[in-house]
């Protein structure tokens, strides 16, 4: 279908969901109780503290989130300024260094998780399983477009 035919956007659409639920997020009782933590630091704790079976470095971040190496660094590095993660070495690659959360972040992560059950739910109420694999499905059809 061409673009001029079609009113609706799927762009701008999922630009507009996103603000949504950024704004959602941020309005969050518990994100008053964590005020230090953006919306990005947010996923982040939330992606290491699903992951802390595993060793994290920041193309793994890089890849999760779409982003690229300059943010993702500079993200980093905001995150450990503000004692939320340590970036340490690892014994079979000197360039190499595993990010992992600080106490002062499970802590915070423990306090996400039930928003982000929470946000989840609100976002899929009324959705069958069968709606929600479509959509996912739709989404990482996208997402590979864009790549």
């Amino acid at each position: 279908m061409e673009l001029k035919a079609r009113k609706r956007l799927i762009g701008l659409e999922l630009r507009s969901l996103n603000n949504l639920i950024m704004r959602k997020f941020e309005n969050s009782p518990i994100k008053k109780q964590v005020d230090s933590i953006t919306g990005t630091n947010g996923w982040i704790i939330g992606f290491l503290s699903e992951n802390s079976d595993k060793d994290i470095y920041q193309k793994d971040l890089e890849e999760q989130f779409s982003i690229t190496r300059s943010t993702a660094s500079k993200v980093l590095m905001l995150m450990e300024k503000k004692g939320l993660i340590e970036r340490r070495s690892v014994p079979h690659d000197a360039r190499l260094k595993k990010i992992t959360l600080t106490e002062k972040a499970l802590k915070i992560s423990e306090l996400m998780r039930e928003d982000a059950i929470q946000m989840e739910k609100t976002l899929t109420k009324g959705f069958t399983e069968e709606d929600m694999d479509y959509l996912y499905n739709c989404i990482q059809k996208m997402k590979n477009n864009m790549q």
